[in-house]
């Protein structure tokens, strides 16, 4: 009589659902990215965290860890920190890009930002990736970056395209024409500014990198 072969249980198959180690480390990255955006947007403009405190209600601190990625901001304060950045909070929230890169940027497809400072803004190209921005500024006669010189991470080419730039690094004031280029470590203490009475337009690179 011929007996039935035994047969062996097999371990129970490992969850596909993601762990709480997983959600952990996701969540975290998620912070990081988003306090990444908002330092890289407020370095752009030249913003002290104390400026963009000011601008939107928030805490310096309070800033200060959402940038880090170690605090948690509701999406209330999302909107109030993009509003004060002059950008949308899609912006700070989304995803990145895919790697096809998109190689030309139409003169008609950035949107036009107006700063705290009322200076026009265009961001041709943020590319996150590789640590550089790219945007055609517009100052409006007596407008400029900041009303006192500010320092920031990163370092900064500006070029000028139409009017007279006075662009003021570590004291020293720099009378710029067009076709004239500046650059400079932006640690060391900068401001911009149109002190004429015609429109100023130049074209600036921020580069995260030193």
């Amino acid at each position: 009589m011929k007996r039935d072969t035994p047969q062996l249980e097999r371990p129970p198959e490992e969850p596909l659902a993601a762990t709480a180690a997983e959600i952990a480390e996701s969540t975290a990255a998620t912070l990081a990215a988003i306090g990444l955006r908002i330092r890289e947007a407020r370095n752009a403009r030249s913003m002290t965290l104390q400026a963009l405190a000011a601008a939107s209600g928030l805490s310096t601190s309070m800033l200060s860890l959402v940038e880090r990625g170690r605090a948690s901001p509701s999406i209330g304060s999302l909107v109030v920190i993009a509003s004060a950045l002059g950008i949308t909070m899609s912006e700070l929230v989304a995803s990145e890009p895919t790697s096809e890169e998109k190689l030309v940027v139409r003169a008609s497809e950035p949107p036009a930002i107006e700063t705290a400072q009322h200076v026009i803004r265009r961001l041709m190209r943020d590319d996150r990736a590789r640590g550089v921005t790219v945007a055609v500024n517009e100052y409006q006669p007596h407008t400029g970056s900041n009303d006192r010189p500010v320092t920031h991470a990163g370092f900064e080419y500006g070029y000028v395209l139409e009017g007279r730039l006075t662009v003021e690094v570590d004291g020293a004031v720099y009378i710029l024409n067009p076709g004239d280029m500046i650059s400079y470590l932006s640690q060391r203490p900068h401001r911009i500014w149109n002190h004429g009475s015609t429109l100023v337009r130049t074209l600036w690179f921020n580069i995260d990198r030193q």
